[in-house]
């Protein structure tokens, strides 16, 4: 540790910022907490503008520090926007609004402090900073639920905001202070300040600032302090002279502070680099700063590092140096020392209320959780008719297990979001290890019975382990979901939760290039290369062979060669790179995590961001801040098969039941019927050949990568621990062991495993002698072990793989009981350890068999629909699928034999419709782009149309919402063809005669007829073009026809799509060709080229001659070479491409 600096001056930084205030601060919580101490100071505050998004990084960064023997306190805070009246404030903003020409609508994001926005007068924009700290619990509490508050719409704009009526309810345990320049008190400055001359007139000013303390005196008496600064800003100087005066004369004391920004004094000038590449392109700068960085800190003309007592007395000396007030030094250095006063003996030293929350509504009145609990698990278990012993018995273990952790509550509040999501919509099978629990079963949160597939509940939670449960609940719509629960609890009760986007090594090299001039070419050179230069090299020294490796910002650095040149040559930017990486960008909503407790606004400090009150703090893989301050996260997530099962259960109610509208009772009525796991047939030999055997995976969950599919194949499952086992082995640890190749052996050929001891074969013989689930190490070492429990065999797993405790002695004692247990059992010595040497390796791949079985289930359930009803799962598959995978789906759909029919009027619905013969899948309305969906009710409502003058002049129909665009979008799609009659000479003439210069009258159609007779058809290209753009679908029948693209697979050359490194041909359809210029003048090309599965490359095209050209929409063979870190290449147009005739 760095050496302690000792000041002998007392000070506590009172007003401090993070990087948690995007792209004004800088640096976590942490960072400045640390550097406080280093630099003599046992206590530090944070007080980020509007948010106290920091507060979980301040105390998990407090209890580190504490666990490390220092001796320091955090004071909790914020800096927040302030103004006198809202009712006021809200009264002139309508009035702005109402007398503006363009009405902008209210925004909530992510807020950013722009100092200079708020010198403009704009009463939309009018706020004032106000610092406030919490001295107790109470004021915390408070303090929460300003902020909170602020964000509500009516105290909204741009900025959160509290007034003085807000302060009056809620001012209980808190301090104030008049913050910096832009504070009440320096507001009442500007106000008497002539914007243009400067000059003010002293009374006028003293006298407002007078009547601003007594606002705020009368609020909170002593605990109101004046705020002064030190820097070589003039204003500053003249201000602090005035509020010294204010408030000597009001009795209010005075606090100067350091209005920390970043941690360490050499970090300002990465802080100018932070602020200007937040504000690139509206720089609250000139244009003369906005391009520039300071030469120095002196140009600046403030340092914001977290100060101690004695270089805050350095800086009071320099600058009013400068200046032209004359101060009192000993006014000036009780001012300094009355901040450790003020942090040490008005402000309590404690750590947030981490009491757990959970909404108190799912405990029934009179009863307690577990009581509730039981109850419902009873009916549940009576509902399913389990009445085999084992139930009972394993019912009884879980419910004691989660009575004595304290889980009951939580466990009502999941069985609460699984009830109301199942009003409504599908909802998953089950997810992670939560379906290892028969009470998860029984209450209906998952659906695959643990018992009968031996899925363990000590995977999901242990008598001795440590946090909550977490269990991930799979739904149809999980938006929908939380809506309506906020609708129906409340919006301060559920909330969803916040994520924070951080700047990353890519936008920084280009942002930070881009700023220092650097050219295009030499950045997206390195960005372009240095993640395919690291990632083998990181791979590699983890042990990874096969699969997706990400590597970390450390090991690019390390790794790629490039971007060592490149920060070698540009050292400047190398170091705002690593000053910057991982500081705050932007925050957003996590994907499904909500927290779901009464009165949350009370007991955290919401923000709000797209009109939706979220938390503040995070929770996920790398950031764990919730559950420590007594929330817990609920995940809700989107599973889009689940939208694909339900969509073809509606295609089969509509096509077989005779049932037009199907409602969501109708759909789950089938579902319960044919699909849900108790009564589908896991064992249909059928469903396995068909689909799984021969490889018809349109839609099939967790089949769409192609080494996945042929695995599968290869491996030809035929139950669902089969399954299970293969989509296991399919991850990058299992393959770079080969695990995929000794399964398919083993599976061939089982009598050639063979098993040392019986226990051994009972535990591994589902998949065929290998350790392929977590649970299975688990049970090996609860069987073989000396009285070894399920406990300790999942603990066991955590230590093998470094994970929870990872203390040799807890390893040591695991492992001298199964070494026992297996002497005792009668297995070798020599034999157990060389098993226990195979459960070490494999615990590093092991994967979850709860997850694994529960989503082969729904992979299943895929496979039945596409086998028994494959027209309906092949229109829900292309209704799913995104735009990106569109034409690939379609393709799909036609080597299945089904017609692609295109949108149309009268046939097109909002999903794909099947014809009545089942042969035809017809695009729907909505694929349309530019067509919104009240023009598409108007058309559904109305039709259908037997000629265009029906359609054009429909009495029923609202003009308004079917208006020009809808009509030019629905003509160029040639979703209006059918109405195209011989009075017509071909498209562009019906284009221009209904669309362009819309008909208001029959007759007005009648003369556009003659007046554009002439026009007749599109080009080619033309048609191509709007049907790309318009439905997303590249009509390559257009251009390629079956016969060429048939002759072209029966020679063995593939699409681009499929391209085959090793045969280097294949085949493409250019869609656009840049000419570029390579540094040294040469020129060549980029080609935009696509195929029959919607491919969508680029071909860079070396040695371009000026006689070379490139065809669009037309078939090309091309030579092509191909590298990770360019894509695709060739040299020679003419000797490397050919055009095909025809």
């Amino acid at each position: 540790m760095t050496k302690r600096i000792t000041s002998k001056i007392p000070f506590v930084g009172l007003h401090a910022h993070s990087g948690l205030s995007p792209f004004d601060g800088l640096g976590m919580p942490g960072e400045h907490m640390d550097f406080a101490f280093e630099n003599g100071m046992n206590a530090h505050s944070l007080t980020d503008h509007g948010h106290m998004n920091g507060l979980s990084f301040q105390v998990e960064h407090l209890k580190k520090m504490r666990a490390e023997g220092k001796d320091f306190k955090a004071i909790y805070g914020c800096e927040v926007y302030f103004i006198k009246s809202h009712k006021k404030w809200r009264q002139r903003y309508e009035e702005h609004k109402a007398n503006s020409k363009r009405q902008k609508k209210e925004e909530f994001a992510m807020v950013v402090e722009d100092e200079n926005r708020q010198k403009k007068f704009n009463p939309l924009n009018i706020r004032r900073h106000l610092v406030v700290l919490v001295q107790n619990q109470v004021g915390l509490n408070n303090l929460f639920k300003l902020v909170s508050d602020s964000y509500r719409p009516e105290n909204f704009y741009r900025y959160p905001r509290i007034d003085f009526e807000m302060l009056k309810e809620h001012n209980e345990g808190l301090i104030v202070s008049s913050a910096c320049m832009s504070g009440p008190l320096f507001g009442d400055f500007w106000k008497h300040r002539d914007p243009v001359t400067h000059e003010y007139d002293a009374d006028k000013v003293l006298a407002s600032m007078r009547n601003t303390i007594a606002e705020f005196q009368e609020i909170f008496g002593d605990r109101f302090y004046g705020e002064i600064q030190w820097n070589d800003i003039p204003e500053q100087h003249i201000v602090n002279d005035l509020i010294i005066q204010a408030c000597t004369e009001m009795g209010a004391e005075v606090i100067s502070t350091s209005d920390s920004h970043y941690p360490r004094p050499e970090l300002w000038k990465d802080r100018e680099m932070y602020r200007r590449i937040g504000w690139a392109g509206k720089a609250p700068y000139d244009d003369q700063d906005a391009n520039r960085l300071p030469e120095s800190v002196e140009e600046i003309g403030y340092e914001l590092y977290p100060r101690n007592g004695d270089q805050m007395w350095d800086a009071y000396k320099k600058y009013s140096g400068r200046s032209k007030v004359e101060y009192d030094d000993d006014f000036v250095l009780a001012s300094i020392e009355r901040t450790h006063h003020i942090a040490f003996d008005r402000i309590e030293d404690f750590l947030p209320d981490s009491q757990v929350r959970l909404p108190e509504f799912v405990i029934p009145e009179g009863s307690t959780a577990i009581q509730a609990l039981t109850k419902d698990a009873l009916a549940g278990l009576k509902q399913k008719q389990l009445t085999d012993q084992v139930y009972i018995d394993r019912l009884k273990y879980e419910l004691s297990v989660i009575k004595d952790r304290g889980f009951a509550q939580y466990f009502l509040t999941m069985k609460a979001i699984s009830d109301k999501a199942q009003e409504d919509m599908l909802v998953g099978l089950g997810r992670g290890s939560a379906a290892g629990s028969l009470l998860s079963y029984v209450l209906d949160i998952t659906q695959v019975d643990p018992i009968k597939y031996g899925l363990q509940f000590e995977r999901f939670l242990t008598k001795g382990g440590a946090g909550y449960p977490d269990i991930d609940f799979d739904v149809e719509e999980p938006m929908e979901l939380k809506e309506r629960l906020a609708s129906e609890w409340g919006e301060t009760t559920v909330v969803p939760i916040s994520n924070f986007n951080t700047l990353q090594l890519r936008s920084l090299i280009k942002d930070i290039g881009k700023f220092y001039g650097v050219p295009f070419t030499e950045v997206n050179k390195v960005t372009g290369v240095m993640m395919a230069e690291a990632t083998p090299k990181a791979k590699a020294a983890h042990g990874q062979t096969a699969g997706v490796y990400i590597p970390t910002f450390d090991e690019v650095k390390e790794y790629s060669e490039t971007l060592q040149a490149f920060f070698q040559k540009y050292p400047d930017l190398a170091t705002h790179v690593d000053n910057l990486f991982g500081n705050v960008r932007s925050v957003s909503r996590h994907a499904g995590g909500v927290v779901v407790a009464e009165n949350l606004d009370r007991h955290m400090p919401l923000i709000n961001s797209g009109g939706v009150m979220q938390t503040p703090w995070s929770e996920g893989q790398n950031v764990r801040h919730l559950e420590p301050l007594g929330f817990i996260k609920f995940d809700l997530l989107g599973l889009s098969t689940l939208r694909m099962i339900s969509g073809a259960i509606r295609h089969i109610l509509k096509r077989h039941h005779g049932v037009e509208e199907p409602t969501f009772k109708q759909v789950r009525e089938f579902y319960d019927k044919n699909l849900h796991p108790n009564v589908i047939n896991f064992d249909d030999q059928e469903v396995w050949k068909n689909i799984f055997h021969q490889g018809k995976w349109a839609g099939i969950f967790q089949m769409t990568s192609g080494p996945a599919q042929a695995f599968c194949q290869q491996a030809k499952p035929e139950s669902l621990m089969d399954f299970a086992a293969i989509t296991a082995i399919f991850r990058p640890g299992p393959l770079s062991a080969q695990a995929d190749k000794l399964y398919v052996a083993n599976k061939s050929n089982p009598t050639q495993v063979t098993y040392d001891h019986p226990i051994i074969e009972e535990v591994l013989g589902d998949t065929y002698g290998l350790l392929v689930f977590q649970e299975q190490l688990a049970m090996l070492a609860h069987k073989l072990g000396d009285n070894l429990t399920l406990d300790e065999g999942n603990l066991l797993r955590k230590v093998l793989t470094k994970k929870g405790t990872g203390k040799d002695s807890v390893r040591n004692k695991l492992y001298n009981k199964f070494l026992k247990g297996c002497k005792d059992k009668g297995l070798a010595e020599e034999k157990a350890k060389d098993l226990w040497s195979k459960m070490e390796y494999f615990s590093g791949y092991g994967f979850n068999l709860s997850h694994a079985v529960s989503y082969g289930a729904v992979s299943f359930q895929c496979a039945w629909l596409a086998h028994y009803y494959s027209t309906e799962w092949m229109a829900a598959f292309l209704d799913k699928e995104p735009e990106k995978r569109k034409m690939a789906a379609i393709n799909t759909a036609k080597k299945f034999g089904f017609e692609i029919v295109p949108a149309s009027v009268n046939k097109s619905g909002m999903v794909w419709e099947i014809s009545d013969d089942g042969q035809k899948l017809i695009q729907p309305l909505t694929a349309i782009k530019g067509l919104g969906a009240t023009a598409i009710q108007q058309i559904l409502d109305n039709r259908p149309f037997n000629s265009i003058e029906q359609f054009l002049f429909n009495e029923n129909i609202t003009y308004s919402k079917l208006n020009k665009k809808a009509l030019d979008v629905l003509v160029r799609s040639k979703a209006l063809d059918e109405l195209m009659d011989d009075r017509f000479t071909g498209p562009k003439h019906f284009w221009s005669a209904v669309a362009v210069d819309r008909p208001r009258k029959e007759k007005n159609l009648i003369e556009n007829i003659e007046s554009y007779a002439d026009e007749g058809h599109f080009s080619t290209e033309e048609t191509i073009d709007h049907l790309t753009t318009l439905t997303g679908i590249y009509p390559i029948d257009l251009v390629m026809d079956n016969f060429t693209r048939d002759s072209l697979m029966n020679k063995g050359c593939p699409p681009i799509s499929e391209y085959d490194p090793e045969l280097v041909y294949c085949w493409f359809i250019p869609r656009e060709v840049k000419v570029k210029k390579t540094k040294n003048g040469k020129k060549y090309f980029i080609v935009s080229v696509t195929d029959h599965n919607g491919a969508d490359e680029n071909i860079k095209c070396w040695g371009v001659k000026d006689t070379d050209i490139i065809r669009l929409n037309r078939v090309y063979v091309g030579k092509l070479k191909h590298e990770a870190r360019w894509g695709f290449s060739t040299f020679s147009i003419q000797h490397n491409l050919r055009l095909l005739r025809g």
